[in-house]
């Protein structure tokens, strides 16, 4: 018998479910109270025991696992590595903020995407997350830092979160609801490699989280490079698409562009990246690569990422350059899974 994920359900969703059990409605309230604690039945003490001994058996209250927690020494972002009931894994990062703390997790197990500076496509995409799949990381997070919990998500961990179109919305309705983490939607920010057609769908869903866009170059040719996904959707149909949704959200877009020494990081590029955008409410954020083992690529030296932002700056285009944590813990999208792969472990479950 296949088990309920809980995690997965709002309110109403698990009131059916409780009460379908033969239990009294309240009793959907209570649990959903321990779910968003990142609690097993065993420890929700204010349920009867017989019920928390029914749950068990037909449902699952935890369905990704803090297996691997990494603090950095530097700058105390923390990575984790979620252990799922199949025994997938997958990544989250917490970040720290002066404005708070920022979760950063994954909307697939791999990715089908392809990017040539990412560590996440390598061995491309298993199987996409499901909703409950995706709130069961971000409350195990959330319990990690209790003190504080996570103000902000961005979904910019492993997997195309737009490949995962149902299942994200679904996610992103949950962890927003008063009922669950009460996360609101202007603190979410979902990042997409650019699929026009779903993003344009985003737009009619309602729900106002910063759209952010891995662009990563000024033209065709070189996105095509870098992005196979650019083969299919050329740069003018993805930005006409931003356009639509700066214009019905009145939401700026962010775009991403990863810094590659000798291939996207000339001031050339930044005119023409400039001119690319010029009319739209946007703002430019500048990555600093990070190196990828597998990948023959460079990152921009420091003095290059401040001409190129300082280029953008005097061509009137907002950017920041952002900043990086977490170099010494593998930070970067992927990057832990990879290397897990490569020589895996199974460690205790951390936090219980």
């Amino acid at each position: 018998m296949t088990k309920s994920c809980l995690c997965g359900m709002n309110l109403e969703q698990l009131t059916d479910f409780v009460t379908g059990l033969g239990q009294p409605a309240f009793r959907a309230r209570q649990l959903m109270a321990w779910l968003v604690k990142g609690m097993d039945f065993s420890q929700m003490h204010t349920l009867p025991a017989a019920l928390r001994e029914q749950l068990d058996r037909v449902a699952v209250a935890r369905p990704a696992l803090v297996s691997e927690r990494h603090v950095s020494a530097l700058d105390g972002t923390e990575k984790h590595l979620y252990r799922l009931l199949d025994n997938h894994t997958v990544e989250g990062v917490l970040m720290r903020y002066r404005h708070g703390i920022t979760f950063c997790l994954s909307t697939q197990v791999g990715c089908a995407m392809g990017c040539a500076f990412c560590a996440s496509t390598l061995g491309g995409k298993l199987r996409d997350l499901s909703a409950g799949e995706m709130a069961g990381m971000t409350y195990a997070a959330n319990a990690l830092c209790a003190d504080e919990g996570i103000g902000n998500i961005v979904l910019m961990g492993s997997g195309e979160p737009l490949d995962n179109y149902e299942q994200v919305i679904a996610f992103l309705r949950l962890i927003s609801s008063p009922d669950s983490l009460n996360i609101g939607l202007r603190h979410i920010s979902l990042s997409t490699c650019g699929l026009p057609e779903q993003m344009r769908c985003l737009v009619r869903e309602g729900l106002p989280v910063t759209l952010s866009v891995s662009l990563h170059a000024p033209n065709d040719e070189i996105r095509r490079r870098i992005m196979p996904v650019a083969r299919v959707y050329p740069m003018a149909e993805v930005l006409d698409a931003c356009r639509g949704y700066v214009r019905q959200t009145g939401r700026r877009v962010v775009f991403e562009y990863a810094l590659i020494a000798g291939i996207n990081d000339q001031l050339h590029h930044a005119q023409e990246l400039a001119a690319r955008l010029r009319g739209m409410q946007c703002h430019v954020n500048l990555i600093p690569l990070n190196d990828v083992a597998e990948r023959d690529l460079r990152a921009a030296d420091r003095g290059q990422v401040r001409a190129f932002a300082n280029r953008l700056a005097e061509l009137n285009v907002s950017v920041t350059v952002r900043r990086q944590l977490g170099d010494d813990i593998f930070g970067a999208c992927g990057q832990l899974r990879a290397q897990r792969l490569k020589a895996p472990f199974i460690e205790e479950e951390v936090g219980t």
